[in-house]
């Protein structure tokens, strides 16, 4: 049994043994980054998770404030604003109206002045027709 036990503390020492001289093979083969290099990828690295960070952080205050007012209330704001700018473009579209009708009315006094006109005539005409008939009847 000593023997066996000899056999197994062996292997495993060689074990150990290869596995850290294939560790350091490997290492060997590996083409490590200059200084420069290092220095270049790293400022990246914790560039991009600055930003990342930055992006994150306003995302939870935006969507905190939301949370916090609520969906009604930012509705409300969004709304009050609408009824602003409806309000704005009916006062526009309603002196836009008004501009018409004061065109429009100043039109229909200049049609009345042209109907009572024509009016007249046509009653001076219907007055001289029947005082023809009334002297073709004499006669």
């Amino acid at each position: 049994m000593a023997k066996k036990e000899a056999k197994a503390n062996n292997k495993e020492n060689k074990n150990k043994k290869s596995f850290f001289k294939g560790f350091k093979a490997e290492l060997k083969k590996v083409i490590w980054p200059t200084p420069k290099q290092l220095v270049n990828n790293t400022t990246a690295v914790i560039t991009i998770v600055l930003i990342t960070a930055l992006i994150v952080f306003v995302l939870d205050l935006t969507f905190e404030t939301i949370n916090k007012n609520g969906v009604d209330k930012i509705k409300e704001v969004i709304g009050t604003t609408q009824e602003d700018s409806n309000n704005t473009s009916e006062e526009t579209e309603t002196q836009e109206d008004n501009s018409t009708e004061d065109s429009n009315s100043t039109d229909n006094s200049e049609e009345d002045t042209n109907n009572a006109e024509d009016t007249n005539s046509e009653d001076s005409n219907a007055s001289t027709t029947e005082g023809d008939t009334n002297n073709n009847i004499q006669e």
